[in-house]
C-alpha cells in the first residue's frame, strides 16, 4: 500500500462523560454547518453508528430547535453500513432515521445509504452502486467525516490484517466476512475516507482505551489498527471520554 497522506497532528478533547462527549459533538457540528452555510457552501458530512452515534443523534435533535443549521441544505452519508435487509434494527441509515433525520427537516433526496439487501444482489454490488452514488452527487470531499473505533482499532468496517486496507482504487468495498456481526457490509475505503476536511472520532468507554492508544501512538501500522490510517486534510479531532481516554 502507498504511504498516505499525513494531516496535522490530531486534536484530542476528553469529556468527563459519554453524554457530555455527545453534547459536545452535536454542538460543533451544528456551529460548523451554521459556519458552512453562511459562507454559502452545502456541507456534505458522514454519519457512523453505534452506542455514542445514538446519543449524538439525540443531541442535535434537542440543539436543532435553537439553531439556525438549515437542514434541508445538508447532505447525509456513511462511512459504513451493514448489509441487511432496509428494516433491520442493525442498520446505521436506520438509526440515524429514527433518532434525528426523520425529526429535523433534512430533505430526503439528500439522505444518501449505503444499499441494503434489497437494492443490490449481493455485497459486492452493493460497494459498486455506492461508489457511483458517491461519485455522482458528492463534492469531492466529505466536510465532516464522522466515525467510531473498535476494541480491535477497525473504523467503518475496516478491520485489521483484512484485505480491503489495502484498496486504494475504490470509493467503497464490500466486506463478507466482518468479524464482528453482521457479517456482510461496506465501507468506505482509506483513500474515501480521507477525502475529508475534518475526521471526527467519537470514542467512549475503557473497553475502547487500548485502540485509542494504539492508534494516536507513532508509527503505528494501520494493518494492525486501522483507525490509524484515517485523518482530516484540514484537522482530525479525537472526542473521548474519560473512560476511552484512560490509557494516553
Amino acid at each position: 500500500m502507498s504511504e498516505l497522506e499525513i494531516g496535522p497532528a490530531p486534536r484530542i478533547e476528553v469529556h468527563e462523560s459519554a453524554d457530555a462527549l455527545a453534547t459536545a459533538v452535536a454542538g460543533e457540528l451544528l456551529a460548523r454547518l451554521v459556519d458552512a452555510q453562511s459562507a454559502g457552501h452545502e456541507p456534505q458530512i458522514a454519519l457512523t453508528g453505534g452506542t455514542i452515534a445514538d446519543a449524538v443523534h439525540r443531541e442535535l435533535t434537542r440543539l436543532s430547535a435553537s439553531s439556525e443549521v438549515d437542514w434541508s441544505r445538508v447532505v447525509v452519508w456513511w462511512g459504513d453500513e451493514r448489509f441487511v435487509p432496509p428494516d433491520s434494527p442493525e442498520r446505521n441509515a436506520g438509526q440515524a432515521r429514527a433518532g434525528f433525520l426523520a425529526t429535523v427537516g433534512v430533505d430526503p433526496a439528500k439522505v444518501h445509504e449505503m444499499p441494503s439487501t434489497a437494492d443490490a444482489p449481493d455485497v459486492e454490488a452493493g460497494a459498486v452502486a455506492y461508489s457511483d452514488l458517491v461519485r455522482t452527487h458528492g463534492s469531492g470531499e466529505f466536510d465532516v467525516m464522522m466515525l467510531g473505533v473498535g476494541p480491535d482499532g477497525h473504523v467503518a468496517s475496516l478491520f485489521p490484517g483484512f484485505p480491503q486496507l489495502d484498496v486504494e482504487d475504490r470509493i467503497a468495498v464490500g466486506v463478507s466476512d466482518s468479524p464482528k456481526p453482521p457479517p456482510e457490509r461496506i465501507s468506505l475505503t482509506f483513500s474515501a475516507l480521507n477525502r475529508s476536511k475534518s475526521v471526527w472520532f467519537l470514542v467512549s468507554g475503557d473497553e475502547k482505551a487500548a485502540a485509542v492508544a494504539r492508534a494516536l501512538a507513532g508509527g503505528t501500522d494501520l494493518h494492525d489498527c486501522p483507525a490509524a490510517g484515517v485523518t482530516g486534510s484540514e484537522e482530525t479531532i479525537w472526542f473521548l471520554d474519560r473512560a476511552a481516554a484512560s490509557r494516553l
